[in-house]
Parts: C-alpha cells; structure tokens; sequence
C-alpha cells in the first residue's frame, strides 16, 4: 500500500500532458526561465514602464504561450532538484496570471505606484506587489559620485510620468486598498523631502528632479484621497481565489479552512503556552526596557556575539564570516518615544530578534555564495519565498527556545510567545480580510486585541502597516507560521530518516545551501520523498 501511494503521489507532481513531442532537456527549462523573466517585466517607454490597459491585455494573452512551453518540457526523468525547478518556474508564471486575473495590482492598489524606498527589505525581494523601476536610497551613499547622481536622477525623472499614468490606470472599487495606499504615498512624499535635504549640494538638475518627483507624488495624493468618498467596494480576493493563490502560487499544501484553524490553534497555543510561563516565573522581576543608547548599544553588541557563540559551540548551525557583521549593521538607533511592537520585545532582550534576523543570513549567503542554479541564483517572483524567508525565521525563534539559548533568562521565555500570538493573531486578519469578512480597520482591532500586554498599539504604525501589506499580497501574513509547522516537520522527517546519524549542523548547512524556495518543495528534495499534501498540492488539476 505504501509504495501504492508513493506512486500515485509522484504521478500527481508530473506535469500535464501535451500532444506535441516534449523536451527531457533541463536546458530548455533554463532558456525558457531566461525568456520568461525579461517576458514578465513590464515594456519601459520613455523610461517609464508601462502598465496601461492595452500594455497590461497584451501581456496576458502571451502568458499562454509560455504555459505552452512549460508543459512541453517533461521533468519526469530529472533528479528531484531539478524537477523542483520545475515547479519554480510553473509558480511563477501562474503568479503573473493571477495578477492579470485577480489582484491587478496596477488598476486596483495605489500603493502599487510606490517607487521609492528608503530602507533595505529583510526579504530577498521587496515584499508585496511592486512596479518595475524602484529607487532603491538605501544602497546610496551620500554625497553622491557623479556617476551615482546620474543614476538617481534616471530614476527619478521617470517618477512625475508614472504617477500621471497612475491616474488613468486605477479603476478599482476597494476602498481600504485606496485608503491606504494614499497613506503609502504620503510616506514616499516624506521620503522625498529627505531626500532633498541630502542633495542640497549636489546637482541642480537632481535637486529639480527631486522636488518634481515630490509634487507629482503630492498631486497624486491629492487625486486618490478626491476619489476614495467614491470607493465602496471590499479590497479581499475571496476565499476560492485565496485557495487558487495558495495552491498554484504560494506553494502551500492548505486550503484558507485549513489556515484559519492552524492560525486559531497556534493563537491560543501562544496565549496557553504564555500563562504558563508566566506562572513559572512569577516570582522574578520583570524584564525593564532599555533606558538609553548606550545601554542599548551595549545590550545588542553582547546579544550577537553571545547568539552566535550559542550556535557554534551547540553546533547548531555553521558559522560564516558574514554573519558577525550582518548583524551587528542592523542595530539601528535606540529612540525613546512610545515602542511599536517589535521594539517592546527588542528592548527587552535583543537576542529574541536576533534569532528572527535569520533573514540577514539568508540575504548574506545570497550575495556571498550564489546558488549555483540558475533559476534560485536571485529572488523568486511574487514572494514564493515567504514560507522558507518568513517560515523559518519565525519557527528559529521557538526551535532556539527549545535548544536551550534563553534558560538563563525565564522571562525571555515569555516574549517568544507574546510574538507568536501576534503572528497568528495578524494572520487570521490576513484571512478574514481576504475573505471579505473583515475591513482592514477590524483585521487591526482584532490583532492588537489579541496581541498579549497591549504591544501591539491601535495608535502605533505596525499594526496598520502589517494588515495593508497582507491585503496586498495573500497569504504572506499566514507564511510565518504556515511556513513554521512546515519546517518542523521536515526537520522531524529528517530525523526520522538519519536516526542517530542525524546532525543539527549538517542539516541546516544542507537547508540553507538549497535556496530560498517554499518549505514544501524543500522537504520533497531534502527527504527525497513527496509527501501526500504536496503532491495533491502539485498536482496540475485546477
């Protein structure tokens, strides 16, 4: 009966079939790759990209064409690594078709038309949906060389057009999608006014540029906020649509039933698991935020370096020379005024968050040791990352609980917990926004009202801010802990597999020499086995 199963279970992960003669070339999967990311960029007329409604119509109806070249190549016969690039590129074209046929991030999300950003994603790419052509500040250095100010100034000139074809491109009815994405507007409006500052002495051309870039940003502001009294429609996908999205996309062996109760389960697993902490602690004294820059320069410098002796001599995980100083620039600078979330838990023990910037690790052996497959060498598109980015780092917290990295300090302990229910408690707004069940004003009331100790604010940014990118990008909010339980139970079938032979250290060496791929197509090629889930999961039916 088992190997019944086994056999049915790869049937499934094959390919269609197709009438004409088809390829056993992982070549051609590679030329076709190539093809298909300079296919999926917008055209770029005049330095500006175009996602106009004839642009955007032609786009689509090509989109068959390399879903017909897709199938012709037959993976059947390829080692599993391959055959899970296979399924890479197959995500990643039914990610542009369900952006043509559902999210229409160009017509229905101004946000969209956010250009500039001034701080470095944690991610491999920018999450959420994002135009071609951003202006990425963080990766100047001011003053600008000649050379960099010419290419700033390229970016920004296209700025002013862009936004004026905003106005004609947006048709959609979703009212916390135009909201807020006006809001998203007036932060690349503060963004330009710094921006200005720093080039005062440069150029004159850049600083008109920069001051065009800004009122063209300002007018359409002004435009979106006339429009919203308007705007009545919900901003969600819908369940069946959310469904599609996970399968064909997202690579996630559930359905939005099944994430609504992982995420129920894990809420009050985090709420249980918290009271019992605080019940065998209750005779401590209560962790004290950090009071000032140099105690928090000082806490975090200790933080990394203890992290990673904790990883090295448990042989956890192998150390590079990346790492250190990875961390060490992510420390950021110690503000007094009222905490977001994060920095409730981050002033309280900076080694918690340390454990979540597995990010940086990710993003360091991206630019250190590229992959040396082509089509994981750079980011997947559409965030088909998020289970392996958001997943892991969000199931290291618990898993270096569990190793033994906070016994000497019980109160820590309770932290990880509290961020647990606010992952599970902002993805269930995750869910029930997209349903249509839920505005983004309720998805935020319900996730600071289920967040433990009042950290995460109604009167703060990252409550708001986390439930708009989740409206923008389905089931990113649910990858941290659907990409959690993921990774947990690869690691339990690797352990299964390698008994006593099993090593920590090895297996994460092996993890994170595979890319950053969906947890699901990582546990197939890790193991060598397709699970029953993920081959339903793969299988091509709609």
């Amino acid at each position: 009966m088992v190997v019944a199963l086994l056999l049915i279970a790869a049937c499934q992960a094959r390919p269609p079939a197709v009438d004409s003669p088809r390829s056993a070339r992982y070549e051609d999967l590679v030329a076709l790759f190539r093809d298909w990311r300079n296919f999926q960029a917008p055209k770029v007329v005049d330095g500006v990209p175009d996602y106009t409604t004839g642009a955007m119509a032609a786009q689509q109806r090509e989109i068959a064409s390399y879903q017909t070249r897709l199938a012709a190549i037959d993976p059947a016969g390829w080692p599993v690594n391959q055959q899970v690039d296979w399924h890479l590129v197959r995500a990643e074209l039914s990610g542009l078709d369900f952006d043509h046929r559902v999210l229409r991030p160009w017509a229905a999300n101004p946000a969209f038309y956010v250009t500039v950003f001034g701080s470095q994603s944690d991610q491999p790419a920018r999450e959420g949906p994002t135009a071609h052509g951003s202006i990425e500040l963080w990766t100047y250095a001011f003053p600008l060389t000649a050379e960099r100010a010419r290419q700033l100034d390229e970016g920004l000139r296209a700025i002013p057009r862009f936004l004026e074809q905003a106005k004609t491109n947006l048709v959609g009815n979703g009212k916390d999608l135009w909201v807020f994405g006006a809001r998203r507007l007036k932060e690349q409006s503060a963004e330009l006014t710094a921006l200005a500052a720093r080039v005062s002495g440069g150029p004159e051309a850049l600083k008109v540029d920069v001051q065009r870039a800004k009122d063209a940003t300002d007018a359409l502001v002004g435009w979106l906020e006339s429009q919203i009294p308007s705007k009545t429609g919900s901003s969600g996908v819908g369940v069946e649509n959310y469904n599609w999205y996970l399968k064909h996309v997202q690579l996630a062996p559930y359905t939005w039933r099944d994430e609504v109760t992982i995420m129920e389960r894990e809420l009050a697993r985090a709420h249980a698991f918290l009271a019992l902490e605080e019940q065998r602690n209750r005779g401590l004294p209560q962790q004290s935020p950090v009071a000032g820059a140099e105690e928090y320069q000082r806490r975090f410098d200790a933080a990394v370096s203890e992290y990673l002796a904790f990883l090295d001599q448990h042989e956890i995980l192998p150390i590079r020379d990346y790492m250190d100083p990875a961390l060490r620039a992510r420390a950021g600078r110690f503000t007094p005024g009222p905490r977001e979330f994060f920095t409730e838990v981050n002033y309280r023990d900076p080694e918690v968050m340390l454990t979540h910037d597995y990010h940086w690790f990710d993003l360091g052996r991206m630019a250190h040791a590229p992959h040396p497959d082509p089509i994981r060498r750079g980011p997947l598109l559409y965030n088909i990352f998020v289970t392996r980015t958001e997943g892991h780092a969000t199931g290291w917290e618990e898993m270096m609980l569990h190793a033994g990295m906070f016994d000497a300090r019980p109160r820590t302990r309770e932290l990880l917990y509290v961020l647990l229910a606010e992952r599970a408690a902002r993805a269930l707004g995750d869910l029930r926004m997209h349903a249509n069940e839920l505005t983004l004003e309720q998805a935020a009331q319900f996730a600071s009202a289920n967040t433990p100790r009042g950290w995460l604010r109604l009167d703060a940014n990252t409550v708001r801010d986390e439930q708009h990118l989740y409206l923008q990008q389905p089931a990113y909010g649910t990858s941290y802990i659907t990409g959690k339980i993921q990774v947990e139970a690869l690691l339990a079938a690797r352990t299964q597999q390698l008994g006593d032979r099993f090593s920590m250290k090895q297996f994460m060496d092996q993890f994170d020499a595979a890319g950053l791929i969906p947890v699901s197509l990582l546990r197939w090629e890790l193991t060598g086995q397709l699970p029953a889930d993920v081959a339903r999961m793969l299988a091509p039916a709609n």
